[in-house]
């Protein structure tokens, strides 16, 4: 009996101990899904943004891996696991999951989103040798960005979540902490007012090229920014991306530099060609420098929070203020002192540069030059951005910037500027070689960094997908899924036409036309008119090909709804087609006027009045790149008439005069509908029917009083309140 009673005793407690390790199992089991659920929220909120109630579906884990970023996605009917390094990484794999099986496809232009009812089997793992996906160009918060909202940001960082960028560029709502902190050292408003730009053109301000410029800055626009770089960088954070934030460089403003005459401050030339009010840079010897940069951080902290990633850029196409006795010494005490600004206000925080100076001006920064310049900071405290290298050789030039960390990119866009363009197999062979390259240094990053967005959206696809991919699928391949999840379907008929889009536009690695002959404008049509178009030698790629590939979609168009993407894409290379025959006709009708062959020129003219007034039309099918909606945001983001007169002259004149007596104007041309109509066409209208005139008179021709009259037809187009 007492053995009974004992192995009844020992049963139950058997018993109880098994439900005690059950119930413990449990409790781990549900305090580690938790723990999962709360670390990858960020990532599951741009999933469920994205498609709704079917990221429930979703399970996420943030694993550890010190090494390299990677992910790993399994999917079944009803589930789909996805283990990877940071939230960035699992948003960059469930949009390569939903990319592959064609359901999604997310670009700036819109959206294709057609899930299946069950998932396909699949299974994928990727790894990236590159810690930072890099993005954003400083030039780009005036380009594209000075009228966005928070929900039109917040569209962005999902945009770069979900391709896997987490080292972004954000340096909106900064004018905050500059003015707080320059009048703490006895700037006055009215003298800010006189300082600071407005807002599109505070890129260039803030990198010391220019100042005043098309101001003031109203105060409305600087608290709107300071709100939204809050809510920004706490997303960002949220997702573990690194943002990349301000610091002092050492400009200041031109009151703080005449209050100050006992410090050791520069006055620079005129940047660009001349034209613009001069700024002032501060010797780094100076104590003043530290305080001020010290100080700065500080504000910043306090406004935004911590920071480990902070960018400095002295000298962006300014050639520094050295003696040439001690340059070397000089350029060495400028960039110690940046570093060790930055580092004793922020410890162990890095300091970001933009490479493009060192390309821009190879003629100062010779090895000897840029090796001196980085040679007083710790090699893994700073980080070199190398971006111009579908121009230039920088990293290669340079030795890899002697053992500095580094990050290899593309500009690829300039000015918001929108030409067909891209280089697919060049970005992939680039990509190749570099990673086997055993000159590389220490290489730690990749990416694109362009000036403006919102184009060549399959350009921006290709390139994030190669830091994962790493060179190893064919762009064929590649091309055929993008196309897929794009479009819904791609018929072999689809497919050719697109592999001659990649022969003929997407074989371009930098659109030339567009800074020819000291003129800016993405086309001829696009530049102020001049009789020396007719020296053009013509524009890149192959039209024939575009023609071909053109011929085909168009035929292929009938099997596919007018909203989808691949209308869109139709009207983009046509739009591009038609504006290169442009190009040819306009220098056929100069050189026919100019032989006073009026019939063969107003044959021509009224050829490309058509063909322009035609693309304008065309371009009814892009209802974000036009004018008017580039016009409207602009006015939306002003609280009175007063502001929003001030940034509708602002948006007209960054796209057409920008500024200064150099060669800016038509830098930032756009193939946007009512740019044909209403600022393109009427410019040449009124050079070539003068010219016309002079044939009919048989007078000379004075191109430079035409010129002017023009110029002066633009300033008045800037300052109507014409919203075409």
């Amino acid at each position: 009996m007492k053995s009974e009673c004992f192995e009844i005793k020992n049963y139950n407690s058997l018993i109880n101990n098994g439900i005690l390790f059950f119930l413990l199992l449990f409790f781990l089991q549900s305090n580690t899904f938790a723990q999962n659920t709360a670390n990858t929220k960020s990532a599951l909120d741009v999933i469920e943004r994205l498609i709704g109630n079917r990221a429930k579906q979703f399970d996420l884990h943030i694993i550890e891996n010190q090494n390299q970023d990677l992910f790993e996605v399994t999917a079944t009917e009803n589930k789909v696991i996805i283990n990877a390094t940071s939230n960035t990484s699992i948003c960059y794999a469930a949009y390569t999951f939903l990319k592959d099986i064609g359901a999604v496809s997310v670009s700036w232009e819109g959206k294709r989103i057609n899930l299946p009812k069950t998932w396909p089997a699949y299974s994928k793992k990727l790894t990236t040798p590159f810690k930072y996906r890099k993005y954003l160009n400083a030039c780009t918060f005036g380009y594209t960005t000075p009228w966005w909202d928070w929900k039109r940001w917040e569209q962005e960082i999902d945009w770069m979540a979900l391709h896997g960028i987490n080292l972004p560029t954000a340096l909106e709502g900064q004018e905050a902490v500059w003015q707080e902190l320059w009048k703490a050292y006895g700037v006055t408003d009215i003298q800010l007012q006189a300082h600071f730009t407005g807002p599109a053109f505070l890129p260039w301000q803030r990198m010391g090229n220019i100042n005043s410029l098309d101001g003031p800055l109203p105060q409305e626009w600087m608290d709107k920014k300071k709100d939204i770089q809050k809510k920004l960088l706490q997303r960002m954070r949220d997702l573990g991306m690194h943002p990349v934030v301000p610091a002092f460089s050492g400009y200041v403003p031109k009151a703080f530099a005449e209050s100050h005459p006992n410090s050791k401050i520069s006055e620079l030339k005129s940047w660009s060609g001349g034209g613009f009010e001069s700024t002032y840079l501060l010797d780094p010897n100076d104590p003043l420098f530290k305080e001020i940069g010290k100080r700065f951080i500080e504000i910043y902290t306090h406004t935004y929070g911590p920071s480990d990633f902070y960018l400095a850029d002295s000298f962006n196409e300014i050639t520094p203020p050295v003696s040439e006795e001690h340059k070397y010494e000089e350029l060495a005490d400028y960039g110690k002192t940046i570093f060790e600004t930055i580092n004793e206000a922020s410890p162990k925080a890095t300091w970001v540069m933009q490479g493009w100076l060192f390309g821009d001006n190879k003629e100062f920064w010779t090895k000897e030059a840029t090796n001196a310049f980085l040679s007083k900071v710790p090699n893994d405290r700073m980080i070199v951005q190398d971006y111009a290298n579908d121009r230039y050789k920088v990293w290669e030039n340079q030795e890899a910037f002697y053992g500095k960390q580094w990050s290899y990119g593309y500009v690829h866009n300039y000015g918001g500027s929108n030409p067909v363009y891209g280089d697919l197999n060049f970005y992939k062979n680039e990509l190749t070689g570099l990673l086997q390259n055993p000159k590389k240094g220490n290489l730690v990053g990749y990416g694109v960094m362009p000036e403006g967005l919102n184009n060549n959206s399959i350009v921006y696809e290709y390139i994030y997908d190669l830091p994962w991919r790493q060179g190893k699928e064919p762009v064929n391949e590649w091309l055929k899924k993008h196309l897929d999840a794009r479009y819904g379907k791609t018929t072999n008929a689809v497919l050719q036409g697109w592999q001659l889009l990649t022969e003929s536009v997407y074989s371009t690695k930098y659109w030339e036309t567009r800074w020819w002959n000291d003129w800016a404008g993405a086309y001829l049509f696009f530049k102020r008119p001049t009789l020396k178009v007719t020296e053009f030698k013509g524009n890149p790629g192959d039209k024939e090909k575009l023609k071909q590939a053109l011929d085909i979609l168009n035929k292929e168009a009938k099997n596919y709804d007018k909203k989808n993407l691949y209308n869109y894409d139709l009207i983009d290379a046509s739009r591009h087609f038609y504006s290169l025959c442009i190009d040819e006709m306009l220098m056929e009708c100069v050189k026919a006027y100019e032989r006073k062959d009026l019939k063969k020129g107003d044959e021509l003219f009224g050829k490309i009045e058509k063909q322009a007034l035609d693309i304008d039309k065309m371009m009814s099918g892009q209802p974000l790149n036009s004018l008017n909606n580039w016009l409207k945001s602009a006015s939306a983001y002003g609280t009175t008439p007063a502001e929003s007169k001030l940034y509708v002259k602002n948006a007209k004149t960054l796209i057409t005069l920008w500024g200064g007596e150099g060669h800016l104007n038509d830098y930032a041309s756009r193939s946007w509908k009512g740019m044909y109509k209403d600022f393109y066409w009427p410019r040449w209208r009124m050079f070539l029917q003068a010219q016309r005139e002079s044939a009919i008179k048989n007078t000379s021709f004075d191109e430079e009083k035409v010129r002017a009259s023009i110029k002066n037809w633009e300033e008045k187009w800037c300052e109507s309140n014409e919203m075409y």
